[in-house]
């Protein structure tokens, strides 16, 4: 059962990229929202695993979440400002693929994020 909060779906397409647990809670509780944190990390989790949002992990280990956009994808994420660039990972699908295969695994998948400093900062 799911125990995604329609109201964390709606702050998260206000954040408009993406926003650490921490964050949509700040955002929540200015609102005049009255929803605890641990609330906040159990509907992320939730819609995570209803592959409605996407999660990854800043350089300093944090999650952070975002609205899914749709298809399999990676990103560019730059580690100045946060911004987020999805894109496509073919070179990585086929070499995914080929490492499972070596090693008899079945069943895989993967996230792929690059870090780096885009050309704004």
């Amino acid at each position: 059962m799911s125990r995604s909060n329609p109201r964390v779906v709606s702050v998260l397409e206000r954040a408009g990229g993406f926003a650490s647990a921490q964050e949509v809670y700040r955002l929540m509780q200015r609102e005049g929202e009255s929803i605890g944190l641990t609330t906040v990390y159990r509907s992320l989790q939730s819609l995570v695993n209803d592959k409605i949002v996407d999660v990854l992990r800043r350089e300093d280990g944090e999650a952070i979440y975002r609205l899914c956009g749709g298809a399999h994808h990676h990103h560019l994420v730059c580690k100045g400002c946060g911004e987020t660039i999805e894109i496509e990972g073919g070179a990585i699908e086929k070499w995914a693929k080929t490492m499972a295969e070596e090693f008899g695994f079945r069943d895989v998948g993967h996230t792929a994020e690059i870090f780096g400093l885009c050309p704004k900062c």
